[in-house]
């Protein structure tokens, strides 16, 4: 599975990019639901009712005479009434819309964020899993090394040229060797688990970074440009910038509690024999008004909302400078890993070469009689170990580049390409 493979099947699958997707579908919502404040109001309610009772009164007759009467009566009645309302002037509305957009432009934000954080995740369990297979190959070298050591140690043993000590000893490495074998398989097979569960398939093959390794490929511009980036474009800043923004809308729809509310309102109706009084009468009505709602005291409720309001705005522009001084470090530090990693490259590369051209000589020496097994197995292990010092080097310098490319706000499906471009196949 290449890189970009990884990557398309991680936004398929990745449970934690799928949760982000959804809560940015949802966040997008909170600007309609405040809309929806602001404009009209339309119902429609419907009354069907079957009324039965009696109506008692007192009677005069034509000669003067009173007397009591009682009518049973039961109809049925119908009431239907259309009801249009109308905001006019509702500050908490206007101030729960521009809070609605503060909460959906945070949204967006955030899952701009967390596409990025995909790509960095991706990246750190590949590598991860390259280099959990590299641990594997180097404690299988060091497990052959301490086995011809051993078989070394006995044969003098046998010949009265070794001690029993020098067995023990052998012994002695070799199991620990064999424990840290078991150990590393069980971290690759960890390493791809962890991969597994972000591009939803099993790992059996994966690319690995090209011989043709060049850290020059990658342009790095001077700090003061990506910390100016950073502070404009940072998905976590800008979140949070948003969430300030909301707050403080907050504080102005808890503080239109005391401010007045003006509707228009106009309703048509429809009554049919809807009480006793009109129990023989059909109506039509129409009515259009203007109606005021002026808050008088509410028990202190608008106040201590509005502070608790302020209390969380304030928290929230706090929040804001902790998020942008956590940014900036890790900017730092990332730019800081960028530089340093070339000349680190650079180092291990001269320690592989060295490694290369011990193994070749021992190998001669072996033809010539000079030197046993034993020696090249040692050679070679050194070798796998600056192999995969190199590589640990290469893939921390390509996590710093995206990584900084997080931290700046900047990272794009190019940053993922140009990365994949120092992957190979290899049947390894």
């Amino acid at each position: 599975m290449s890189l970009l493979d990884a990557y398309e099947a991680a936004l398929q699958h990745d449970p934690i990019y799928r949760s982000a997707y959804h809560e940015n579908e949802a966040g997008q919502q909170a600007e309609a639901i405040g809309l929806a404040s602001l404009l009209p109001n339309l119902a429609v309610t419907h009354n069907q009712s079957k009324s039965a009772g009696t109506i008692s009164g007192v009677q005069t007759d034509s000669r003067g005479n009173q007397f009591h009467v009682s009518d049973p009566t039961h109809f049925d009645s119908q009431i239907s009434s259309l009801t249009l309302r109308q905001p006019l002037i509702n500050l908490e509305a206007v101030a729960s819309y521009r809070m609605g957009k503060a909460q959906a432009d945070s949204s967006r934000a955030k899952f701009t964020g967390r596409s990025q954080q995909l790509v960095v995740r991706l990246v750190e369990a590949y590598v991860e899993t390259l280099l959990a297979q590299d641990h594997v190959k180097i404690t299988e070298a060091q497990l052959n090394s301490l086995e011809e050591l051993k078989r070394v140690n006995e044969r003098m043993l046998i010949k009265g040229e070794g001690t029993t000590t020098d067995v023990l000893e052998t012994q002695s490495k070799h199991a620990i060797a064999q424990a840290k074998a078991i150990e590393a398989k069980d971290e690759l097979e960890s390493a791809q688990l962890k991969l597994g569960a972000i591009v939803g398939q099993k790992i059996t093959q994966l690319d690995r970074l090209s011989d043709a390794f060049n850290t020059r490929a990658i342009q790095l511009q001077d700090y003061d440009e990506w910390h100016a980036l950073a502070l404009e474009r940072n998905a976590e800043i800008a979140t949070q910038r948003h969430a300030v923004t909301s707050g403080k809308e907050e504080v102005r729809k808890s503080f239109a509690g005391h401010t007045p509310r003006v509707d228009l309102v106009a309703s048509l109706s429809k009554n049919n024999r809807g009480s006793f009084i009109t129990r023989n009468q059909d109506a039509e009505l129409g009515t259009i008004g203007i109606e005021v709602n002026f808050p008088l005291f509410s028990g202190g409720r608008v106040n201590a909302q509005t502070a608790q309001a302020k209390a969380n705005h304030a928290r929230a522009e706090a929040d804001l400078d902790a998020m942008t001084d956590k940014v900036l470090v890790e900017l730092k530090k990332q730019h800081n890993l960028l530089k340093s990693g070339v000349k680190k490259i650079e180092s291990l590369e001269l320690a592989v070469k060295s490694a290369e051209l011990l193994v070749a000589a021992t190998e001669k020496s072996i033809r010539g009689g000079i030197r046993i097994n034993l020696n090249l197995l040692d050679a070679q292990q050194q070798l796998y170990t600056a192999q995969r010092d190199l590589s640990q080097a290469r893939y921390d310098y390509l996590l710093a580049y995206l990584r900084l490319q997080l931290a700046a706000g900047t990272l794009v499906l190019d940053d993922l390409r140009n990365i994949a471009s120092y992957f190979r196949m290899n049947s390894y």
